[in-house]
Order: structure tokens, then sequence, then C-alpha cells
């Protein structure tokens, strides 16, 4: 295999970095389908614990990564070149999005909440995953579109 100089590596690592970002999104999003219709759990069972337990670990993570450009492994001249000014500025509009997502949501929940009682973990989990679902399914888009066109 032939060496790869850090800007085609940098280069391959953007273009996997906006499908998988995509394929996260639509699958965080998607995941909550195992909430629906389930009835809240008052006192919660151990299953309940650890099922809500995974969904924090999970949405925290992608928070941290999506905040932080990721790529915790690699050289620091490589994660410079990934987080470029249109990285940037693709990250800033794709956190601009999921806030609105969120504060959407939320207005819908309050709505919600005046003909059907609303637990609040069902509502912080509702909000969460949309916000960050959003954020991350813009960023991906946009990074595909990005190197898609350059």
């Amino acid at each position: 295999m032939v060496p790869q100089n850090d800007t085609e590596r940098a280069d391959r690592l953007g273009r996997r970095r906006s499908r998988v970002t995509i394929a996260l999104a639509v699958y965080f999003i998607a995941g909550q389908a195992v909430y629906l219709g389930q009835p809240a759990h008052d006192p919660l069972r151990l299953v309940d614990q650890v099922r809500i337990s995974a969904w924090l670990v999970w949405a925290v993570v992608l928070m941290i990564q999506f905040a932080t450009n990721g790529g915790l492994f690699l050289s620091k001249s490589l994660r410079a070149l990934m987080n470029d000014e249109v990285t940037r500025a693709n990250r800033a509009d794709a956190f601009l999005w999921g806030f609105w997502g969120a504060m959407l949501v939320a207005v819908a929940l309050y709505f919600v909440s005046l003909f059907e009682p609303l637990a609040g973990r069902e509502a912080i989990r509702t909000i969460v995953t949309i916000g960050l679902g959003v954020a991350l399914l813009r960023f991906g888009i946009l990074e595909w579109r990005a190197l898609k066109d350059g």
C-alpha cells in the first residue's frame, strides 16, 4: 500500500466522517422508536435503567464527538486539516439547526403536555434526540455536499 500524506488522509477521513455522521444521526433518531408506546415505569426496572443509561452515554459521546470535531486519536496536524474553514462553518450552521430543532420540539411538547401528561424524562429524551440528531444530520449533509463539490 502506498503511504498517504496528511492531506490525502484528511480528505479520505473527511469523506468517511460525512457518511458516518449521517448514518449515526438517522440511527440515533430512529432508535427512539423503541420508546414509543411504552408506559413510563415508576420505579424503573433494571432493564429500563440500562436502556436509559445506554441512551444517555450514547448522546453524551455524540455531543462530545460533534463539539470537538472528533479525531481524538489523530495527529494534531491531521485534525487541523480536517477542521478547515468550511468544516467550521458547517459545524456552526449545524449547531444552529440543532438549537432550533430542540426549541421547536420543546414548544411542541409544551402544547402536548396541556392535553396529555408527559414525564420529564420523556420530554428531555425527545428534545435531546431531536436537537442532536438534527445537528448531526445537517453537519453530515453539509460536509457531504462540500466534499462532493470540491
